[in-house]
This record gives C-alpha cells, sequence and structure tokens, in this order.
C-alpha cells in the first residue's frame, strides 16, 4: 500500500518562496511520476507540476517559470520549490503518484492512482 505524506506548507506574503516535499512509502516510487495537485476553495482542481523516472518535467502554465519540481529517489521524495508566490497561488497542494512505471510526465495528468491528505498554502498580505 503507497502512502505519500506532504509537508512544508503554510503562510506566505506574495512575492516569497516556500518549498514543498512529498515523502513516499510502502514501495519505491523511482520508476513512476509523481507529482503535485492544488485547489483552491471553490474551485476545481488543477494540475501544477509532475516529473517522471527520467527527470521530464511538466507544468501547469499558471506556475511556468516560478515552480520548480524535483525529486530524491533515494529519500523516495519529490519537492516543489515554489517562488514568487501570489495570492492566486494559495490552495491545498496535493502530492500523487503514477500506479505505472515508466510513464512520461504527462500522464500523470489523467492517472494518478495515489494521493496523498494535501498541504495549506496561504500567500497573504
Amino acid at each position: 500500500q503507497v502512502q505519500l505524506v506532504e509537508s512544508g506548507g503554510g503562510s506566505v506574503q506574495p512575492g516569497e518562496s516556500l518549498r514543498l516535499s512529498c515523502a513516499a512509502s510502502g514501495r519505491a516510487l523511482s520508476d513512476n511520476t509523481m507529482g503535485w495537485f492544488r485547489q483552491a476553495p471553490g474551485k476545481e482542481r488543477e494540475f501544477v507540476a509532475a516529473i517522471n523516472y527520467i527527470n521530464k518535467v511538466d507544468y501547469g502554465d499558471t506556475v511556468k517559470g516560478r515552480f520548480t519540481v524535483s525529486r530524491d529517489n533515494a529519500k523516495n521524495t519529490i519537492n516543489l520549490q515554489m517562488n514568487s508566490l501570489e495570492p492566486e497561488d494559495t490552495a491545498v497542494y496535493f502530492c500523487a503518484a503514477n500506479g505505472e512505471r515508466f510513464e512520461p510526465p504527462t500522464r500523470l495528468k489523467n492517472a494518478s492512482d495515489y494521493w496523498g491528505q494535501g498541504t495549506e498554502v496561504t500567500v497573504s498580505s
């Protein structure tokens, strides 16, 4: 049974940075695409970023150039570095993983088999 646990959420001011982490347990996910989604109050879930087994990445249009996803296979962990945060980035951020191996990063948008509980990010002045 795969479990994903997010950490690193919090409250920051516009323009500041935050780093989220997602630790996987249950089995190694080094061959699987992992990534992030977010959901703001009253809005649909939105794709944020994904990284696959050979470190190919995919980003949502609203975060390109500001967010960077990375992975540490030795720790079975992925990270999301969020820079130049805006109030519109306020949301609950969820870690997700695809159950199939050796998939492209774009696959995560349509096939997320494992989910974390989420970590809240608030950007406000």
